[in-house]
């Protein structure tokens, strides 16, 4: 069983005190050497940067408010070269707790130098069923199952929830070239495979528990889809989405796709950002979203 553990949580404009004081108790009570530090990547949101300096209050823990925002992959790379202990924990601040045996499934876990714990989907309400990101998260949820992700190991590496080495990470870190929202985990998966780096799967998952407004998750979609074209020729072989824009491109198909689509592209994103989304257009929006940002983005030999 380990005995030191550097919990570290990158935020940006949201305040994660119950999500640390959680933390800090599952933590203290297993009588380990640990620290919680939360980086907050340049918040513009005076209140939730008010209420998360309660975070330094806590034992072992520290707020650590950075000036500019650097992105999703440097304040992970930031939090590593900050942190104190040979292991480390990184989980979004979004997240909440939903086991009380989080912390210390993660100390008995052996065997390699990555361990990804994995996500749970929070319950359908009335307003949730309006909610454009649970809608989505909650249809892909199935694909999140320890059993289907040891299926991908490297491909369905992601950033919520996992532990690693911190000499490991240190040696790899993340790919500070995607400073756009998405895909940076995908990226530091690729890496992990690459090097051969061990990587495991459990089932300890964190609580996707709340989600923003539709049109914000339109747009950090549209980011995504961005991050994808900037970095096909990296993302190619595990993004299914541009393996799919690949096909139609090959099959010169994406250019009538192209015409059928932009026509009600403005009417579909109405709709995906309104109060009672739907997600096969959500689906339809990406794939037409891409094809556009790529039409003639592949060589003419592809």
């Amino acid at each position: 069983m380990k005995n030191q553990l550097s919990i570290l949580i990158p935020i940006y404009n949201q305040c994660c005190v119950p999500l640390i004081e959680a933390l800090a108790k599952q933590a203290t009570a297993l009588d380990i050497d640990f620290e919680i530090i939360v980086a907050d990547d340049g918040s513009t949101d005076e209140l939730s940067v008010r209420q998360n300096r309660a975070i330094n209050a806590l034992p072992s823990c520290r707020y650590w408010e950075r000036p500019v925002n650097v992105g999703r992959a440097a304040i992970r790379n930031a939090l590593a070269r900050e942190s104190r202990y040979d292991w480390l924990l990184f989980i979004d601040g979004d997240l909440g707790v939903v086991r009380s045996d989080f912390v210390s499934s993660y100390l008995v876990a052996e065997g390699t130098d990555v361990v990804v714990g994995g996500i749970v989907i929070g319950d359908a309400t009335v307003q949730l069923s309006r909610n454009l990101r649970f809608l989505y998260e909650k249809n892909a949820e199935r694909h999140h199952t320890v059993d289907c992700r040891r299926l991908r190991p490297y491909a369905d590496f992601h950033t919520a929830n996992f532990m690693i080495r911190r000499t490991t990470m240190l040696d790899v870190l993340f790919d500070e070239c995607f400073s756009r929202y998405g895909h940076e985990d995908v990226a530091f998966g690729m890496q992990l495979s690459r090097r051969g780096v061990s990587i495991s799967h459990i089932d300890n998952p964190i609580g996707f528990l709340s989600f923003e407004p539709n049109a914000l998750f339109v747009d950090k979609t549209d980011q995504a889809i961005q991050n994808l074209v900037l970095h096909r020729d990296v993302l190619l072989e595990v993004s299914r989405l541009l393996a799919l824009a690949e096909r139609l491109h090959k099959s010169r198909l994406d250019l009538p796709l192209k015409l059928l689509y932009k026509p009600f592209r403005k009417a579909i994103r109405r709709q995906l950002c309104g109060e009672n989304p739907v997600l096969a257009l959500f689906n339809i929006y990406k794939i037409g979203e891409m094809v556009i940002q790529l039409t003639g983005g592949f060589s003419a030999d592809s």
